[in-house]
């Protein structure tokens, strides 16, 4: 369940975006099928300074000059003979390939010296007196002349060299991580992904430099992907029952509560017309019906601020955040709403300013609705949303006991706090006090026997302790006392894929959800990332693409483009690589 607070429950998803890829198998950082790869194959040690062509780590300076540019133990370098005229000597008994390797060996000395303008004079020698047909020596002397360029900024020339030395030698790792480096300094994050994500292929995923790399590239392509999304997107209302979970994360919705008084047979107003689309879950019409009160010449706002807020949560919903910011401000700005209407819009904006990234307005809404009423529990139980949502365990604690205190019996803020003190004794490893959660929940079973979280929270932390044969039972539970929430059926389906390794269970499961809800975007998301573990790459970025369509804030969004974007270039780079899938990944130096 997504709450007002812009974070997400165990009916939407209580599991990090990072947890959820690894319940899945997939890795952190490409979506990739790394888990799985990384134990069915082999790894290969290697050696400090790589070999030609291999995938030794760098880190392009000169202080581990090794690391920079390729070496080999070669015979003779002008310094270690006696005399130029013995240098001449042993250079006329050598041939070309001999000579380019000897003009390479100076060049890694001045490099090492840090004379990087002499080195690339060397380099220049190595390349123009090597034999066309030893492509893999060649390609070591330029991206060794990429290395001094390097270190002198001159990133063109890096990348021309890193790209003359990989149409020689295409698995050429070290030189697709240089020229990764050099295409950031372009902001070419297409280029930079697929240069990095081949390098973390080849490597086999071993070299936690490359995919820390490729996670921040991914991050910072799904943020632009997310913008370009955001300016351009088709907005599709989301599903009735994401709508009816939202309202249900207050506990007194200012306009649901009323929703029922003064029915009208046939409704003539706008804002009338409004009411009765929620009361038949008729949603897509209730902004055209709010603008049409509004528009009308005899609207008062100050007597109905309803209305701004009615159409400004919906605008939420939609993920139309400068016309929600317009009509939340009207809200908070009069000075006749009342304390109920504006602490409602003031959490709602809350949750605005948490999915445009902008945490200090959040907390300073927050703030604001306390001082308005320090006793209405709705406003700790979604700052303790945010909290959890921000990893502040301490702070989330404070809050839904906060909540819980001031409103007792609501069921939503009194499995939070639940969920959030479990949290809160794994972190501290109080093992005492995780078995006080348990009994906790007990007590929850039996104060609201028909809540579906208690029974999700439960189970997900049943699975965190690996007991997934009660905490399959748990979530069949909460199905029965929430049949149509998609959402559980998906997070079965990932405890089936944790638990037993079933695939086709959990495809099963997720594949009900989406039957249920077609505008389950968290289905599609995580139906998506079990394709790309399968390697079913072009089916997953189908997936990826309905996801997209469902999704409605920049933070779900730049997720969303992360899983597609490595998927994309997964099979891009595969092609490019020659492998029809991951399995075919070469054991380096063979």
């Amino acid at each position: 369940m997504t709450t007002a607070s812009g974070s997400a429950s165990i009916t939407g998803s209580s599991l990090p975006k990072w947890q959820l890829a690894l319940a899945v198998g997939a890795p952190v950082a490409l979506g990739l099928g790394y888990m799985y790869y990384k134990n069915s194959l082999k790894p290969v040690p290697r050696r400090r300074g790589g070999s030609k062509g291999g995938a030794g780590q760098e880190n392009g300076t000169s202080k581990d000059v090794e690391l920079s540019v390729d070496s080999d133990i070669l015979p003779t370098t002008l310094s270690a003979c006696e005399s130029e005229n013995e240098f001449k000597k042993v250079c006329s008994a050598q041939t070309p390939l001999e000579k380019a390797t000897q003009y390479k060996n100076e060049g890694n000395n001045y490099f090492k010296s840090g004379k990087y303008d002499e080195a690339i004079l060397s380099y220049n020698k190595a390349i123009e007196t090597c034999p066309q047909e030893n492509t893999m020596d060649l390609a070591t002397f330029y991206q060794n002349r990429a290395a001094a360029y390097d270190q002198l900024r001159k990133y063109s020339a890096v990348k021309a060299d890193c790209t003359k030395a990989l149409e020689l030698n295409p698995r050429y790792v070290k030189a697709l991580q240089r020229r990764a480096r050099a295409l950031e300094h372009s902001n070419d994050l297409v280029s930079v992904l697929e240069d990095v994500t081949a390098a973390c292929i080849l490597e086999q995923f071993s070299n936690q430099s490359t995919l820390v790399m490729a996670d921040r590239i991914l991050k910072q392509l799904g943020r632009q992907h997310a913008k370009e999304h955001m300016a351009n997107r088709k907005s599709v209302m989301p599903s009735k029952h994401f709508i009816k979970t939202y309202f249900s994360a207050f506990s007194k919705d200012p306009i649901l509560s009323k929703l029922d008084e003064f029915k009208i047979a046939e409704p003539t107003t706008g804002y009338a017309k409004a009411k009765q689309t929620i009361r038949e879950e008729k949603y897509d019409n209730v902004i055209s019906y709010c603008t049409e009160e509004i528009e009308h010449p005899d609207f008062v706002p100050e007597a109905c601020m309803e209305v701004y807020l009615l159409r400004a949560t919906f605008y939420l919903l939609l993920g139309y955040h400068e016309d929600a910011s317009a009509d939340l401000a009207k809200i908070i700005n009069s000075k006749s709403t009342s304390k109920e209407l504006k602490v409602n819009a003031l959490i709602k904006r809350a949750s605005m300013y948490m999915q445009l990234e902008d945490p200090a307005k959040c907390f300073l809404d927050f703030e604001k609705a306390i001082e308005i009423d320090p006793k209405c529990g709705d406003i700790y139980h979604h700052r303790g949303q945010v909290n959890l949502l921000l990893e502040k365990i301490n702070d989330a604690q404070d809050d839904f006991k906060k909540a819980v205190d001031l409103n007792p019996d609501f069921d939503i803020a009194f499995v939070q706090k639940c969920y959030t003190d479990y949290r809160h004794a794994v972190v501290s490893k109080d093992m005492n006090k995780v078995a006080d959660v348990m009994t906790e929940f007990k007590r929850a079973f039996q104060k609201f026997p028909d809540c579906a979280e208690c029974y999700t929270l439960y189970a997900q932390i049943l699975c965190d302790t690996q007991d997934y044969a009660k905490a399959d039972s748990y979530f069949a539970k909460a199905i029965e006392r929430d049949p149509n929430n998609a959402n559980i059926h998906v997070h079965r389906g990932l405890l089936h894929l944790q638990w037993n390794g079933n695939i086709n269970k959990a495809i099963e499961y997720i594949n009900k959800a989406l039957i249920l809800d077609d505008k389950c975007e968290f289905g599609y998301e995580t139906l998506g990332t079990i394709e790309v573990q399968r390697g079913n790459l072009k089916e997953a970025i189908e997936l990826f693409d309905k996801a997209l369509a469902l999704g409605r804030t920049e933070m779900e969004l730049t997720h969303i483009f992360s899983l597609k974007d490595a998927a994309k270039t997964q099979l891009t780079v595969t092609e490019r690589l020659g492998l029809s899938s991951l399995l075919e990944i070469p054991t380096p130096g063979n």
